[in-house]
């Protein structure tokens, strides 16, 4: 069957798009879905603990969101707004430029005494390549001159910069989170080592392209964002050993979905592997990998929608937010939570 973009469309009232995040991360609320029996559950975050058992693996995003968003002038004083997306070199980023008029190839933009930049490239999607001049330490500089590069739908300042990464970030180069595992504490996390699970730590560097609107009516038509990703030799033991045994591998957020689905064999089992992937997950789609997921929930129409509906099935899954907008729950990146299993 072929689906359309509108076949993965739903009504949310804006006022349930979350602008802050939940305090503590694990008190956001959570909606269980069992695939076998279609039963659905509300609880807390904190409460994903009952439904994990000894022998689980769960498989989390270790990857860490730069404070991509810089301010630049132009020569003349002109406002541009720089978006960092893809690191290429040592100095070379691929960006995002508001307002791209501005930025013809050879023109230069200052973003302080210490950081400037030059395009010397500008993409078939219409990014900039950059090239970046400065003294010191690149992502020392950053840190003090960028900001978090929050969604467009949330229109909220943010108060405390961590609050856009999950307590396990350890590697930089996202220009978004990995949102489903903002709601974990490093208490609850021990909590749930303590239980038997393991963890698995895999890398995907988040590109904008996951907000990016799906154009084309016919879904297979649209081409898919590329990303970066690494599962390393320890994560691959842990995952592999547990598909072997017939353990579960619980992936949170749809970047560990994608990081394994795009590495798995026909099996479920991963060998360490470190590349770019464009895979597009929507249904039908026979998952090799993942057996459960813990996710937020998605906009309309998204490539994440899409991702989850392959999980659940499309009515089932347009069913459940159905429910969550009844139950008033809170949308999107700092939103609430979904596990299906």
């Amino acid at each position: 069957m072929q689906y359309k973009k509108s076949d993965f469309y739903y009504d949310l009232p804006e006022e349930l798009i979350a602008q802050t995040p939940a305090t503590p991360r694990d008190s956001s609320r959570l909606l269980t879905y069992n695939r076998n029996t279609g039963e659905v559950k509300h609880e807390i975050f904190r409460d994903i603990i009952n439904y994990l058992k000894a022998g689980d693996v769960l498989v989390v995003n270790n990857t860490k969101v730069l404070p991509a968003r810089l301010y630049a002038k132009t020569e003349n004083g002109g406002a541009v707004e720089v978006l960092l997306l893809k690191r290429l070199d040592i100095n070379d980023w691929e960006v995002l430029v508001k307002p791209g008029r501005k930025c013809t190839v050879g023109k230069r933009l200052y973003i302080s005494d210490e950081l400037s930049l030059t395009v010397t490239g500008i993409t078939d999607s219409g990014e900039r390549i950059v090239h970046f001049e400065y003294e010191g330490v690149f992502e020392e500089i950053l840190e003090r001159l960028g900001s978090m590069p929050l969604p467009p739908y949330i229109k909220a300042k943010l108060q405390d910069k961590n609050r856009y990464q999950t307590v396990y970030a350890k590697v930089d180069g996202s220009a978004a989170a990995p949102t489903a595992g903002l709601h974990f504490t490093p208490e609850l996390l021990e909590k749930i080592k303590a239980k038997g699970v393991q963890i698995a730590e895999v890398l995907l560097h988040v590109g904008l392209g996951t907000f990016r609107p799906v154009k084309e009516d016919i879904i297979t038509d649209h081409k898919m964002h590329s990303e970066y990703f690494e599962v390393g030799e320890d994560a691959a033991k842990i995952i592999t050993a547990a598909k072997k045994e017939g353990r579960r591998v619980i992936a949170v957020g749809t970047t560990s979905v994608r990081t394994l689905e795009s590495v798995a064999e026909e099996d479920g089992t991963v060998k360490p592997k470190k590349g770019n992937t464009q895979i597009f997950i929507y249904p039908p789609y026979k998952f090799k990998c993942v057996d459960a997921l813990i996710t937020n929930f998605h906009l309309p129409e998204s490539t994440l929608i899409m991702l989850v509906a392959a999980l659940t099935g499309r009515e089932e899954i347009l069913n459940l937010y159905k429910t969550a907008v009844e139950e008033k729950y809170r949308f999107f990146s700092f939103g609430d939570a979904t596990f299906i299993y």
